[in-house]
């Protein structure tokens, strides 16, 4: 009788194992191949060359870029080298990415940037937030950017433990932003077995110096988030779940659900145009092969445009996809005056005109 019973609880935990193994591919889309699709006035921006995994623009045509992230279980083409966050300024007849000074004082060698986001003030004082991972930690760094010199002042590092595994931040103040977490624990070997386990514990966070607290919860892994041109909205990709949620934010902060979009690719990093409310983000069509170093099936890139995402049935187009040969896994896609900026985790960027 004990062997029998030895024998189906072996079964059962097989049985269990297998269909976890199943469940994990399907929300890592392991099985999708990407079908093209051109853009013609596209060139890879030079001097980027270990990721530009957020990318956000200012009013003024200036874009920041971040620049060599390190994360658990992905490639990395300098692992040893610091981040870095770029500029370039799409005003310019053939704009040029250049690295921004930071100011001393800041701890470059553990630079290790992610999400970022800016905000303008009421004095035009443009401040930059940026999620940092410093010996594979969580922190939100605040800068101020110094349009005169092409510089960085570092303001503060911003902890809390609230903000565990942070993959991006809009912000909505100053000193105040909405991240996400996109993982429960911080540690690589917990964050597999939760992606494994189909744990939705990820969450959202608003932060500010008077109160920090958590506003959305129940997401398998909330990657991307930003918010609407009439600052009514804020949108978040579940890069597991293969959607776009939009949230109504209130005047406490707190945010309630209005709507799900589902999407058939891990949608990464959302960016906003400000004069058409469009969404632009970053997708993986398959997101297993992020995790595998083979030069010869390498992670391909897509870019989608979410149109009218209030209406019942918004209108979702795919701008551009490849299969990895010019760009590898993009995280972020963003516009501005008919120039389109692609990012990657940790490949090259594109520049292509629309």
């Amino acid at each position: 009788m004990g062997k029998v019973l030895a024998a189906a609880l072996v079964g059962i935990a097989a049985a269990l194992a297998a269909e976890r193994l199943l469940a994990f591919r399907n929300r890592l889309n392991a099985t999708r191949e990407v079908d093209p699709v051109a853009l013609p006035n596209c060139h890879l921006i030079k001097g980027i060359e270990t990721g530009s995994e957020d990318i956000d623009i200012l009013p003024n045509g200036l874009a920041f870029i971040s620049s060599g992230l390190k994360y658990p279980g992905l490639k990395s083409f300098a692992p040893d080298k610091p981040g870095e966050i770029f500029l370039m300024d799409l005003n310019e007849k053939k704009p040029k990415a250049s690295e921004l000074r930071i100011s001393r004082g800041f701890d470059l060698g553990s630079f290790n940037p992610h999400g970022i986001s800016t905000y303008i003030d009421k004095d035009d004082t443009v401040y930059l937030f940026v999620v940092n991972h410093p010996h594979q930690k969580s922190t939100v760094e605040l800068f101020k950017f110094m349009e005169d010199d092409n510089s960085l002042v570092h303001l503060k590092t911003i902890r809390h433990d609230l903000l565990t595994s942070v993959n991006d931040v809009v912000a909505v103040g100053p000193d105040s932003f909405y991240a996400t977490n996109d993982h429960y624990f911080s540690d690589f070997i917990l964050m597999f077995l939760e992606m494994y386990l189909g744990l939705t514990w990820s969450n959202v966070v608003y932060y500010s110096p008077k109160e920090v607290k958590e506003v959305a919860a129940g997401f398998y892994s909330a990657n991307g988030i930003n918010i609407s041109p009439d600052k009514k909205y804020i949108y978040i990709a579940d890069i597991l779940d293969h959607n776009v949620h939009v949230m109504e934010k209130h005047a406490d902060w707190n945010l309630t659900h209005v709507k799900t979009l589902q999407l058939d690719t891990l949608a990464d990093n959302l960016s906003v145009d400000p004069d058409t409310g469009d969404i632009w983000t970053g997708c993986h069509p398959n997101g297993m092969k992020l995790f595998y170093d083979d030069p010869d099936n390498p992670p391909a890139s897509e870019v989608l445009r979410i149109q009218n995402i209030l209406a019942e049935q918004p209108t979702v187009t795919r701008v551009y996809a490849e299969n990895g040969s010019v760009l590898q896994g993009t995280s972020v896609a963003t516009v501005y005056d008919g120039k389109l900026l692609i990012g990657t985790v940790f490949h090259r960027a594109l520049y292509c005109e629309l």
